[in-house]
Order: structure tokens, then C-alpha cells, then sequence
């Protein structure tokens, strides 16, 4: 069972205590940790490996996805990712259980929004469509959120083919039930039940709308300005925060390379920023309109106590041919110091009609994407796609950072079993280190995000999956490693320029995301989408547990066998009763099946009094008349003995 409980004694420090249990999956492990960075991103929750604290979460495969709701104060506190429940989205909903919200359709308003078809609901499961009162649970004067990851879609527990949700505006059917990000909604809650005023891991964003430019400064150091614009006659035509789709709004930054001479420059640097983590990711849009030797170079200036004024440091040039569309980029930072980032636009030789600009800045204290696949023309692949392998695009081939050759295939339209959805799977492919390396392939971790192009990374909701290689799993069609040399386990491929390769086999999801998902936000823009991609080793994730376990403490029971109102907790992982009691009555038995009140204890008192004052009175009797006798028969011996002295 999400609105926030009622009480202060349910909220979590700022900075949580967490365990993660080795009964984990690998992959679950590396995307529970992925979790915690939107939160960091998005609000002011941290979590941090436990060091012995009082209270903390401790995270180990159960049975399904399950969390108590609040702190509970009882020292480790249990929460279940099992079998299935790896999705980023999925974890993001059980830890705001655990930090003090009932799902969304158990606000004491939800029948204004939803209403809840008993009879479709399976049986034993409709203690999770529970409604609670505003005396324990407060909404935080937020409007009812139908996109809330928090949120049970519409077929949530049904025992048929009919919705056991059906909302009220029939337009939201099909929007319940989101496991993509927290929505909008759901971070003012949390951020208003624990008092954030600012995110942990996000700097800035900018995407040049108000005249301020974000506090951004023009350098004197330079000889040219960047100018802010609506459309330039070479391109762009529109910003693409809005893509002209709004009227006198939608701005970015230009600088001219039609005019000046060679070399000639023009630098715009951010406000002041102060780091904590010590590593950044600087993320933008850049259109070049210009010519191919036309550069962006990416600098930071950094402030110490030694140079007070800052230094200049080089970090990154950016150069291309010109093109008719806007193009992402990533550069990582290592800033430990108070900073500035500074985009120089340089002249290059050669003629231009244009020049180079920028859009949707967003810095955050995050790692970059190792690679981003941008898929062009992409509402023509939706209309054209069949279902099924017919239909699958490929990336081209990346390279990891251990030497790893990798592709990803995309499901336009989905497979033949499940069609209107987006599928993506993730194979090994030869490579030119694969004699190098170690196989099977062992522990990494293959992030896939399809990026919300939201112009501020802090209400991006990106679609994500992640693929972890288990060195020992077998493929279901051989028994071949899965994760073996694409050589010796793979099927022949061949690249667009006819270049022939081997391709292992995918492992992924045919339910990624459902094109009505796939519209709903910005995840199509200029008609392309971008695919964010990640692969890492996660193996020292293999053992996360402390080697000295901590006490286990009863926590509650993923479902709840006690009768009559009795709460489930567990004790050493078996399920105990815990039966509720009033003034005058209580329940007892293994499942609080039976009930003793006041009244029954008053008669088995009264009975107990009147069968032990019974008892005591023939004692009594019996002793007195034992007495009696006794005395009779010394009085009778005393008459006949002589004393002597």
C-alpha cells in the first residue's frame, strides 16, 4: 500500500542508511543504484551504504516488489525487489513507500477521479485498492496525479480481461500505471513532505527563453557576441525547446561565422557554479549552420584560493559538417572548484552563411552516456515498420570502455507477439579485442535510455532498461553461455557498408514502451529520438552485504494471512501475527482468529473464585475434623500414663 502517511515519527533523515542484500539479482543491484541518482537529481534525498545507524533499509530479493510505508523505526527495514521488478521506475516506487506514500489511487479523493471495479479485482488482492482518510494520509494540496509513478494501471490486479481502474476522463485509460520516472506531481509531493528547496546533483538549465540568458555573461576577451534569436535564415529555423510550435516564445543562442575574419571568436560563459561531487555532465543542443571548419570549444574556468581570478581550462572542441538539425552532446566534467563553463564559438577558414548555435544547456552532477544513438526520420519508421524482425533497426556498433564490441536492435512497432510497443535488446558483436578479452562476458551492465527532450533535465521523464551479462547464463535455444564470443555464439551480420560480422544473441524487453507512452511526452522531436547508451562493470557488486549481518527486526509481510484486522510482520523472513486489541476485547490464535473480551474473563474469574473457595472450605472441614479427632484421642492417653521423674 501513496500519499504521504500522516506523522513526523514515518519520515526518513535526508540522507538514508541502505543495505543491499546479496540475495539481489546483479542487475537489480546496479539499477537500484541508478534509482538513487534521480533521486539525488530530481530532490534532496541521498542514500548512503549503512554504517551502523539505528535505522535503514535493507534490500533483498522477496517475493514480487513490496515496501512498508514510512519508517517504521524498527532498525533494518525490509523492501523486495524480486524476481522482475529490475525496472529504474519500479524501484523509484518502492522507495517512496518507504518514504511515507500510499499509492495514488488510495487518496481519500480518488473516487472524484477513479472508480474501482471490485468484482475484477483477484481475490485476497483487494486489500491494495484500500482508500484512506485524510486522518492518515494527506495529499499536500496536490491535484490527483493520473500520471504518477505511484499510479496502478488500469488492469492492476485483474482476475478476467476487464480494467479494475476505470478513470473518469476516459483520455487518462491509457496513462495510468507509468513506471517510466516520477512524474511532476509526484516530486512536489516528496519535495514538500521533506522540505527540499533545491536538488542534490543538479547545477543548471537554460534554454535561453527569458532575456537574463540564464545569468549567462558575454566576454570582453573576445571580438564577436553570441546573439539571442528566434530563427536564423541559414537555420535553425526554431529553437528546440519548442520547435517553433509556440508563439513569440522559443529562443537560443547564435553566433555569427558569416561575418569576421578567420579565427575570430565569440565566448559565453554560465554564472558561477560550486560543485560538491567533484564530476559533471554538461548536456546541449547545437545546430551548425556554418562551415564544417566553423568549432565549439568548451572550456571552464576555475576558482581556487591560488588564483582567485580563476584559470582557464581546456576541455572539449566540437566541429562538423553542417547540418540541418539540432544535434546533442555530451561532455563530461572533473570540476572540484568553485567554476564557470564557458562555450567559445570559434571562425574557422572558408565560406559560411551561417554560424554555430546552442540550446537546452543542462548541467548536473551526474555521469555522462558513453555513446548516443540518434535515430533520424523516425515518424516515417512508425507509419512504414512491420511488427516483428522484419521491422527491427540496429545501432551501429559501440565500444565499451573494457574493449567490448555491442549493438542494439529497436523494435519499431514491436514484435509479432506484442505489437505497438517499442522493443530494444541489447547483443555482444565481434569486435577487433575479443582475443583480449575475458568470456564469457562477465558482469556488465547495459543501460538503454530513450531520452525525454524535455528542456530541463529535472522534469525529463526517459524511458530506461538496463541488461546486466551473467556469465553463466545459458541461451534458452542451445546450451551455449549466452554471453559467449559472438564467434562461436553468434548468427553472421552485415553492416550497412557491406562489412560482414558475427551477432550474439539479444536479451531485452518486447514492452519497452507503448507508442501511446511514446507520444505522450518529448521523447519525438524534429522527428528523431535519441537512445542514450551505457556499458559498465558492476562486478564489485557481486558482494554488497556486510560481512557482519546486522540483527534481523520484524518487517511486514508482502501479503497478509492474519484475520480480523491483524497486522503481518516478519520474523526471520516467516510470516507472525500481530493481533489488534481494545479496551474491553483482543484477539488471539496463529491468524488472531479468536476473540476474548472483558466479559468472558469476568465469568472464568467468578468461576475460578467459587471453584477455589469450594475447594478451601472442604480443606477446612476435612482439617477440622482430623483436628478434633486427634485431640479426642490424646485426651483418652494422657488419663493412663504415669509421669516419672
Amino acid at each position: 500500500d501513496r500519499n504521504s502517511i500522516i506523522g513526523d515519527n514515518y519520515r526518513w533523515p535526508h540522507v538514508i542508511p541502505y543495505v543491499l542484500e546479496d540475495s539481489l539479482e546483479m542487475n537489480a543491484k546496479g539499477v537500484i543504484l541508478k534509482a538513487f541518482e534521480r533521486y539525488r537529481l530530481k530532490t534532496c534525498i541521498d542514500f548512503k551504504p549503512w554504517e551502523g545507524e539505528k535505522n535503514y533499509i535493507s534490500v533483498f530479493k522477496g517475493s514480487g516488489c513490496w515496501s512498508s510505508v514510512g519508517n517504521m523505526q524498527m532498525g533494518l527495514q525490509q523492501l523486495s525487489i524480486g524476481a522482475n521488478c529490475d525496472r529504474i521506475g519500479t524501484i523509484q516506487h518502492e522507495f517512496l513507500h518507504a518514504l511515507g506514500f500510499w499509492h495514488e489511487q488510495s487518496r481519500s479523493d480518488r473516487d472524484d477521479y477513479v472508480t474501482i471495479v471490485w468484482d475484477r479485482i483477484q481475490s485476497g488482492k483487494e486489500h491494495n485498492f484500500n482508500k484512506y482518510d485524510d486522518k492518515r494520509s494527506d495529499f499536500l494540496n496536490v491535484p490527483y496525479d493520473y500520471n504518477s509513478v505511484m499510479h496502478y494501471s488500469k488492469t492492476a490486479f485483474k482476475n478476467g480481461t476487464d480494467p479494475t481502474i476505470v478513470t473518469k476522463i476516459s483520455d487518462f485509460t491509457d496513462v495510468i500505471g507509468q513506471r517510466m520516472d516520477f512524474s511532476e506531481y509526484d516530486l512536489q509531493k516528496l519535495n514538500r513532505l521533506y522540505n527540499c528547496t533545491s536538488s542534490l546533483s543538479f547545477m543548471d538549465t537554460c534554454s535561453f527563453e527569458l532575456e537574463n540568458i540564464c545569468g549567462m555573461i558575454q566576454s570582453s576577451d573576445d571580438n564577436s557576441d553570441w546573439q539571442r534569436l528566434s530563427q536564423v535564415p541559414a537555420g535553425p529555423n526554431t529553437d528546440h525547446t519548442n520547435m517553433g510550435e509556440c508563439k513569440d516564445s522559443g529562443y537560443f543562442m547564435h553566433f555569427d561565422t558569416s561575418a569576421g575574419g578567420e579565427g575570430s571568436t565569440a565566448v559565453l560563459e554560465s554564472r558561477i557554479l560550486y560543485p560538491k561531487r567533484g564530476f559533471q555532465c554538461l548536456q546541449f543542443y547545437l545546430y551548425n549552420s556554418g562551415n564544417e571548419n566553423d568549432r565549439l570549444n568548451v572550456w571552464v574556468r576555475e576558482y581556487t584560493s591560488a588564483n582567485p581570478n580563476g584559470t582557464l581550462r581546456f576541455i572539449k572542441e566540437i566541429k562538423g559538417s553542417p547540418d540541418t538539425y539540432w544535434q546533442l552532446h555530451h561532455v563530461s566534467l572533473n570540476v572540484t572548484s568553485k567554476f564557470r563553463v564557458m562555450f567559445q564559438g570559434v571562425r574557422g577558414s572558408g565560406l559560411s552563411n551561417g554560424g554555430l548555435s546552442i540550446d537546452d544547456i543542462n548541467l548536473s552532477e551526474t555521469q555522462c552516456p558513453h555513446h548516443v544513438w540518434h535515430i533520424r526520420n523516425f515518424a516515417h519508421l512508425l507509419n512504414t515498420s512491420p511488427a516483428g524482425k522484419e521491422g527491427i533497426i540496429y545501432s551501429p556498433p559501440f565500444y565499451s570502455s573494457e574493449g567490448y564490441a555491442f549493438q542494439v536492435s529497436l523494435y519499431v512497432n514491436g514484435t509479432t507477439d506484442n505489437p505497438f510497443n517499442l522493443g530494444i535488446y541489447l547483443s555482444l558483436i565481434s569486435g577487433a579485442n575479443d582475443d583480449h578479452l575475458k568470456w564469457p562476458c562477465p558482469w556488465q551492465q547495459v543501460t538503454m535510455i530513450l531520452l525525454d527532450q524535455h528542456p530541463d533535465i529535472r522534469q525529463q521523464m526517459s524511458n530506461q532498461r538496463s541488461v546486466t551479462t551473467d556469465p553463466q547464463r545459458i541461451s534458452e535455444s542451445s546450451s551455449n553461455y549466452t554471453w559467449d564470443r559472438p564467434d562461436k555464439v553468434g548468427s553472421e551480420a552485415t553492416f550497412p557498408n557491406g562489412t560482414k560480422y558475427m551477432r550474439g544473441p539479444g536479451v531485452g524487453t518486447s514492452a519497452f514502451l507503448t507508442h501511446e507512452r511514446l507520444r505522450s511526452r518529448d521523447f519525438i522531436k524534429e522527428d528523431g529520438v535519441y537512445i542514450l547508451l551505457t556499458m559498465e562493470d558492476i562486478s564489485h557488486l557481486l558482494s554488497t552485504q556486510p560481512s557482519t549481518p546486522p540483527p534481523l527486526v520484524p518487517a511486514f509481510c508482502p501479503d497478509n494471512p492474519c484475520e480480523n484486522e491483524g497486522v503481518c510482520v516478519m520474523v526471520n523472513r516467516a510470516p507472525v501475527c500481530r493481533c489488534p486489541a481494545g479496551d474491553n476485547w483482543w484477539y488471539m490464535g496463529e491468524k488472531c482468529e479468536r476473540k476474548g473480551s472483558t466479559q468472558e474473563n469476568t465469568v472464568i474469574a467468578v468461576s475460578s473464585t467459587i471453584t477455589v473457595f469450594v475447594v478451601m472450605l472442604i480443606v477446612t472441614i476435612t482439617t477440622a475434623v482430623c483436628i478434633k479427632k486427634k485431640y479426642r484421642q490424646g485426651k483418652e492417653n494422657k488419663e493412663s500414663v504415669t509421669l516419672e521423674e
